[in-house]
């Protein structure tokens, strides 16, 4: 896989819902009850962080949801990838990015979100090819308008940032153009997962599945000033037709 095919295939899944639950679970025997739930909220794109030893078995069990699609976050290794990718995760997730790692993930056709914190790192990746990245830690790195900030110069690369990102501040962070999606936990907190309380769970998925994305304004025709009318009919017969 290329880096270019593969921030396709991550566009395209942080284009499916403004969230994706970032999920640090310890019992693989909720994963299913979890992963139904967020998906029935409307948020299908679902990173299962690589903190917990049971994680591997919760992405196998999330694997076999109808509609959702399971990500392995916390990639920090090659054999992290192969195991991951052995598990049934169809992306990944880093927290930053090295070549091993890059290697890794394109030999393994395994679509990675890479972790970036700098402008400095952002452009890195882009000379690799990778237009689609993770922006981390978010909020300690000056959050949204850090991130606005990134974008200025950098326009081609589009980002989701985690975090720190809640239901709070993720829609200063979901209004910049170059934001596709945001990485956040609260939609699963492990109060509610200990607690088995899948409707609340999606409740909170469904809150956060509506939540508004940057949508470009539609282009006004030029404002006219000086000219005689006859000149402005003929200018709007050209910008209309």
């Amino acid at each position: 896989m290329t880096p270019e095919q593969a921030s396709i295939d991550a566009a395209r899944i942080c284009n499916l819902a403004p969230v994706v639950p970032v999920l640090v679970v310890h019992d693989a025997a909720r994963a299913q009850s979890l992963a139904q739930a967020l998906v029935e909220g409307g948020l299908p794109a679902l990173e299962v962080t690589l903190r917990t030893p049971s994680a591997l078995d919760v992405i196998r069990e999330m694997a076999q949801v109808d509609g959702g699609i399971v990500g392995a976050g916390t990639l920090l290794s090659t054999s992290d990838v192969e195991n991951a990718k052995a598990a049934g995760a169809q992306f990944g997730v880093s927290p930053g990015a090295t070549d091993r790692l890059l290697d890794a993930c394109e030999a393994n056709d395994l679509p990675l979100l890479p972790g970036t914190a700098t402008s400095t790192e952002a452009m890195r990746l882009l000379e690799r090819g990778y237009t689609v990245q993770k922006f981390f830690p978010a909020e300690a790195n000056g959050g949204a308008p850090a991130l606005k900030a990134i974008g200025a110069p950098l326009p081609q690369i589009k980002f989701c940032p985690t975090g720190g990102v809640s239901l709070s501040n993720a829609p200063a962070y979901l209004s910049l153009p170059n934001t596709l999606c945001v990485g956040g936990s609260w939609v699963a907190p492990q109060s509610l997962v200990d607690a088995q309380d899948w409707d609340a769970i999606t409740e909170l998925a469904r809150e956060a599945s509506q939540l508004a994305r940057y949508r470009p304004r539609a282009a006004r025709p030029p404002r006219l000033r000086g000219f005689s009318a006859a000149d402005k009919a003929a200018v709007s017969v050209c910008v209309i037709g």
